[in-house]
């Protein structure tokens, strides 16, 4: 983004530029014209990208897959928005708050290639795809799908839908490893009925990183009469792509993960024809509010959360989509293709590269996921997250690097897994 455009981006969301993101611009602006592939590997200009986060020195973090904390740039604006709408109090409450919230929605449509009043900001994924299974028109012995990977929360979700309306759940297992796309499309088809009214797909299984066909899903359920819902938690501002293109029902994601926006954010997409059919979570105290808007009434909020989503954006399109996913792709492969071949070590991610991207799943053979992240950070001094799935074939640790993460940190977690897997 050049810097006049970035300045126009920010004056359309009510807000000033920060000097902090013309620095980054700048400096970004110093490595030319090398490509993203090319600067992937490049430790010299992300450890500039690495100054500007404020990061704890007792351990290496390495489980950004739940938070991606913000760099200075943006927890700085946000501190700010916090100390402009205490300032305005009601006056900001009751007259522009409304207008800023569309124009950030707006901002996040566009990014995922949607039209204006196609988002709407949410609280994070949870709230906006339990908003769509508890507000969606089910019948007795209607059926949904979804897999044993698939987030706690929408799985519970699911089963209160079932306990309240009588739907009945069917859960798959996505391969760890499977031999292609058409594996994956058979597994979710062979499950449907003709009472199947709504399939769960994860675009990114957050316990093991792999990657979803998405739109093959979307085809073969559009086929069989079947709406999609995708939780995109761990892609939006991640792994680049469009939701159009992913041709899904409902898409809901939370934007405090790879889009580094503050705690409390998220958005939810609703095909234009698919609104009218969802029962709001909490009823819209204006009559005129029509269109997914409908949806998105659930009180008074932080509403300088809202603000600080524009900037999160800012940084997102300064620092580059495509810079970034390749340096995201670039650092798990980095340690992941060495992994594989250490004895008594065990990746649970697909080998192929276009299967994930940052995210990935390690274990011990015959070292509980629970030991292992304790000894990753006792002796290792990295802090990740066990992931113990016996029924889902995933046992071990979650490791999840960001930008500011250096390669000579992964290599700490390679030696580890080296000590570690030689005890097995």
């Amino acid at each position: 983004m050049d810097k006049r455009t970035f300045i126009k981006s920010m004056a359309l969301t009510g807000l000033t530029t920060p000097a902090g993101l013309l620095e980054m611009a700048r400096r970004i602006g110093h490595f030319g014209s090398r490509s993203a592939t090319d600067l992937a590997g490049d430790d010299e200009f992300w450890s500039g990208i690495r100054s500007g986060y404020r990061l704890k020195p007792d351990y290496i973090n390495l489980e950004n897959g739940y938070y991606g904390i913000q760099p200075t740039e943006i927890l700085d604006a946000f501190i700010q928005h916090v100390r402009d709408v205490n300032y305005e109090g009601a006056y900001y409450m009751r007259t522009v708050q409304f207008d800023r919230k569309r124009a950030v929605a707006d901002r996040l449509a566009a990014l995922a290639g949607c039209d204006r009043g196609d988002v709407i900001i949410t609280r994070n994924t949870t709230e906006s795809l339990d908003m769509i299974i508890s507000g969606y028109p089910w019948k007795p012995g209607d059926e949904a799908i979804m897999a044993l990977q698939d987030y706690g929360a929408m799985l519970k979700m699911f089963q209160e839908a079932g306990r309240r309306h009588g739907v009945s759940g069917k859960i798959v297992s996505v391969p760890n490893h499977p031999a292609n796309d058409e594996e994956v499309v058979a597994m979710y088809e062979r499950a449907i009925t003709p009472r199947t009214k709504l399939l769960l797909v994860s675009h990114m299984v957050n316990v093991t990183g792999h990657i979803l066909p998405v739109r093959k899903i979307c085809d073969m359920a559009h086929a069989r009469g079947v709406e999609v819902m995708v939780d995109a938690a761990h892609t939006y501002a991640h792994v680049r792509h469009t939701i159009p293109a992913l041709d899904c029902d409902y898409y809901g994601s939370s934007l405090h993960k790879w889009l580094s926006a503050p705690l409390g954010a998220g958005l939810l997409f609703v095909k234009k024809e698919k609104v009218g059919k969802i029962w709001p979570l909490l009823a819209e105290p204006d009559d005129s509010a029509s269109g997914i808007a409908r949806l998105n009434h659930t009180g008074t909020l932080p509403v300088h959360t809202d603000l600080a989503i524009a900037n999160a954006l800012d940084y997102y399109t300064t620092l580059g989509p495509d810079r970034k996913e390749a340096r995201l792709r670039y650092l798990q492969q980095y340690w992941t293709s060495k992994a594989r071949a250490l004895p008594g070590v065990i990746v649970n991610t697909p080998a192929d590269p276009q299967r994930s991207c940052a995210i990935a799943n390690v274990g011990i053979r015959g070292m509980k996921p629970g030991e292992m992240a304790a000894r990753l950070l006792e002796k290792y001094k990295i802090y990740t997250v066990a992931i113990d799935m016996p029924e889902a074939r995933v046992k071990g640790c979650r490791i999840t690097p960001n930008v500011f993460t250096m390669t000579e940190e992964l290599d700490k977690l390679l030696t580890a897994l080296r000590e570690m897997g030689a005890t097995a």
